[in-house]
């Protein structure tokens, strides 16, 4: 298997299963090394021959040592739709195309809307700055009619990604350990969520080859627990594992400025995402509800 930006947060949960099932794993990354290739290799050399291929390369969006500027929201292109197109042509090129090629982007193509609820099979145009990148980067991974007849594509839409060594919850447990923990804006907001073992364990699934022959269009699976929670149900979860108050709601101007209002919008807005084609596909999650993931996370 071949894994662009393996060596990240999901990357390196995503190896760990994959190597457990008996996959060996070429990490696709900026910096050479064992086991690792990288991406200028991939855009000179091709792709190794390998059964399936990924790409979970890109910048944090949230990285707060990152002022929400013009250079920033470029590197948050380039390094999701170049390594991804890097990608795709590599496969359409290969002798030996891999079986499978997953691509895991975001729901933030969905419109952030208390009433919408949004399925795998829900209509959608850009609307804002993350959803024209969702738009350019799934369009960047789009395999030619002649190569889709040989590797089946999947589209991959997590939500907020939690899990104990990095992701969402890097940042969150700071403050609730402090008890400055707090419902974000209004509260209200759904808050799509992912256990990253379940989120890995879709991506391990849509690797696996398939007896049917690939479709010409992606599959699209929407990566989140089957659970719909609020920011306010998460937060009380979330301070009620920790045995922590979750007193001091932080305002929505207040992130606003600190993080900028496009990027503040991941967190005061959000979208009811349901993984329909997911569950139809016959995937079991290991934490489908707050309560199991954050008692795995942050239980003693």
């Amino acid at each position: 298997m071949a894994a662009g930006g393996g060596s990240g947060f999901v990357g390196r949960e995503l190896t760990r299963l994959l190597k457990s099932k008996g996959h060996e794993i070429t990490v696709i990354s900026r910096q050479p090394g064992p086991g690792k290739i990288t991406w200028a290799e991939v855009e000179s050399a091709g792709l190794p021959p390998c059964e399936g291929a990924v790409n979970l390369a890109g910048e944090n969006i949230m990285n707060p040592l990152r002022l929400w500027n013009e250079s920033y929201k470029k590197d948050l292109v380039s390094s999701r739709v170049n390594t991804t197109r890097i990608l795709a042509q590599a496969i359409a090129a290969s002798p030996t195309p891999p079986l499978s090629w997953v691509l895991v982007t975001g729901v933030a193509c969905y419109k952030p809307s208390l009433q919408t609820q949004y399925t795998e099979e829900s209509k959608w145009t850009p609307f804002d700055f993350l959803s024209r990148l969702v738009k350019e980067w799934e369009a960047a991974g789009q395999l030619s009619e002649n190569s889709a007849e040989k590797t089946r594509q999947v589209i991959i839409r997590p939500g907020a990604v939690l899990g104990r060594d990095g992701g969402a919850m890097k940042q969150m447990l700071i403050p609730f350990w402090l008890g400055l923990g707090g419902t974000l804006g209004s509260g209200r907001q759904p808050f799509p969520w992912i256990h990253v073992s379940d989120l890995a364990g879709i991506i391990a699934y849509a690797l696996e080859p398939k007896e049917e022959p690939p479709s010409t269009e992606p599959d699209v699976f929407n990566g989140v627990a089957p659970a719909l929670n609020t920011n306010f149900e998460f937060t009380k979860e979330l301070g009620r594992t920790l045995k922590r108050p979750t007193i001091f709601p932080v305002p929505g101007f207040f992130l606003d400025v600190f993080l900028g209002s496009e990027r503040a919008a991941i967190l005061t807005q959000g979208q009811k995402v349901v993984p329909k084609k997911t569950l139809e596909s016959g995937f079991e999650f290991q934490y489908p509800n707050l309560t199991a993931a954050l008692k795995e996370i942050v239980g003693n």
